[in-house]
């Protein structure tokens, strides 16, 4: 079982900064792929990024160029750096993390994080 925290969340205006981090309970965790989904109101979860195990990268199109995701397997950390935040990226945000290969689907990691709110005001 592996258990992931995060922290991070908060308020800021539009063209702010935010950097969330997960950590994550567990020896193996350099094995893992690691992403991060959110959840507005309303809406389904969808993922925003991840970072699989050799260090490859995905963004979804909408957070290209303003978000970035970092692991530091040392620390069993995960980082999303949050820059020219939006209204529309507030949301609660959750990090996962899969033994098996992952995607941007939330059937494709089996361990989730309790989530930490992001909320952006114009």
């Amino acid at each position: 079982q592996v258990l992931l925290v995060e922290s991070g969340g908060g308020s800021v205006q539009a063209g702010g900064s935010l950097r969330l981090s997960c950590e994550a309970t567990e020896y193996t965790y350099s094995t893992y792929c690691m992403g991060w989904f959110r959840q507005a109101p309303g809406k389904e979860r969808e993922g925003v990024a991840y970072i699989d195990r050799t260090g490859r990268l995905s963004y979804t199109d909408s957070v290209l160029d303003r978000f970035t995701i970092a692991r530091d397997n040392a620390k069993n950390t995960l980082h999303l750096q949050m820059n020219s935040l939006k209204p529309e990226d507030t949301a609660m945000y959750y990090c996962a993390a899969t033994g098996r290969l992952c995607g941007f689907y939330t059937a494709d990691f089996d361990y989730w994080g309790q989530g930490t709110q992001v909320t952006v005001s114009s």
